[in-house]
Formats: structure tokens, sequence, C-alpha cells
């Protein structure tokens, strides 16, 4: 995919529209670079302009700072920050929600000061504005979807109602699992799991979590985040039901559907 990066765009004089954040999981996770792709098939198809930081990109820090390392945490966030006011960046859309709550949240305290957005509100306002059309008949026509709050995502933005209506529009049957919205539950790889063995207990949290979603008698779990999908693909491969079940991000749903 010919994909422009911000130094491209500056040494041709000009800057894109939106700067497409790509982060560490949709770098560098073989699952989660078909998310990276599929939303950068639909951005080209939609005609925006946008570009990546490419080799330019490192890690927010998250990681660092949810694990306790502060020091790592704003060393990472200066050297991002001072970057991407150098190339003069307004908007941010990233597909991963700790990359969008520490960009939002956490660097205007350190002079990173952007308009940020989650690739499913950005898909949202997209179709409001009828700039993406589904085609008859898509992929998800009739089948039964239900959908996992993400943390970064639901709980610690409030963003709840995005993602649903981006569903919506697959003419698929929505159903919920018994603990969404504000009573979600987490996939088990938050606050830098992801990065560590969990503790001993009784059951793993992404295994109660795939079951809660196979309860619904789904047959695909909607993520938006690339820790969940991880957590839930395995979950559902636990349980032996990767055949009937696909853990798939929003994006690709709707790359699929255009």
């Amino acid at each position: 995919m010919q994909v422009k990066t911000m130094a491209e765009f500056a040494a041709e004089g000009t800057s894109p529209e939106v700067l497409f954040w790509v982060g560490c999981a949709g770098s560098f996770d073989q699952r989660a670079q078909k998310v990276t792709r599929a939303f950068a098939e639909i951005l080209n198809k939609l005609n925006v302009s946008f570009a990546i930081l490419g080799k330019e990109e490192t890690c927010t820090g998250d990681p660092a700072r949810r694990a306790g390392n502060e020091f790592l945490f704003q060393m990472m966030a200066y050297n991002n920050i001072s970057l991407m006011n150098a190339y003069g960046v307004k908007k941010i859309v990233t597909a991963c929600p700790h990359c969008f709550n520490v960009l939002k949240n956490e660097y205007p305290a350190l002079g990173g000061n952007y308009e940020v957005i989650h690739h499913t509100t950005f898909l949202q306002q997209m179709i409001n504005e009828g700039k993406i059309k589904l085609k008859d008949g898509g992929a998800f026509k009739g089948k039964k979807i239900t959908y996992h709050d993400s943390c970064y995502l639901g709980r610690g933005n409030n963003i709840y109602e995005a993602p649903r209506e981006v569903l919506q529009l697959l003419d698929a049957e929505l159903v919920e699992m018994k603990k969404c919205r504000t009573n979600g539950m987490c996939c088990g790889a938050g606050g830098a799991q992801m990065f560590k063995e969990e503790e001993k207990g009784t059951n793993r949290v992404n295994f109660d979590r795939a079951e809660q979603a196979l309860e619904t008698g789904a047959t695909v779990v909607a993520a938006n985040c690339p820790f969940c999908t991880t957590m839930l693909t395995d979950g559902i491969k636990n349980k032996e039901k990767e055949d009937q079940v696909k853990v798939m991000d929003i994006a690709e749903m709707i790359a699929l559907s255009i």
C-alpha cells in the first residue's frame, strides 16, 4: 500500500488533514496489522488526506506509565510531542484505545495538544456525513453480532454509542452481553497486563469474557482494540469455537462492507 509519511508531505511543503497513529500493535502484531490495512483502505476509498509517521513513530509510552515507569513514559511522550509539533499535527486518528486515551488525555499536560479521534468515532462521522455507503446484502446481513466495550474507549472515555451506530449500519442483529457499556468487563490485557504474566487466580479474565460473548449466540464478536482482539480470540480458542465465532475489529467489518 502506498501510504505517505509526514516526512514526505513535509518535503512537498504540504500537510495532510489527518495523522493516522498506527501504534505498536498495529505496526508489529500480525493480527493487528490486518486492522491497520483495513482502516488505511477505508481512508483511501474516502479520499481522506492522511499520513503516518512511519519509522519516526515510537510507542506513546502508555504501557510504561501503566506499569509505573513515569520517567520512561515522559521521555517517550516528549519525543513524540516534539516530532508532531514540528510537523504541525492538528488531528490524529488511531485504531488503538490505549493510544487514543494517552494522546487525548495525557499528552496535553506535556505540551501535546491535538484533536484525537478513535477510529470508531471517525467511521461514525463519515457515515453520518454520507461518505460511507455500504453495499446491499453485505457480508454481515442477518448475522448475530455482539460488541465488546474496550475499557479505554468505554468507561475510560465514555464512548459507547459511536461503535454501536457503525455496527447498526451492517444490517445485522446486535446482541449485547450481560456485562456491557458502563458495566462492561475488561478483556484482561489493560493496564500493561498485556506485557506481563497474570497473577494466579481461579480463572483467566479473557476466558470469562469470551464465555460471556459466546453466551449471546453471536457468530461475530466486534472489537475496537488490538489487545481486546487478541485476548478474546484466545478465549474463544480455549472453548474450541474459533471455527464458528470470529473476532473482528469494526474497521475490518466496514472495509468488507463498503
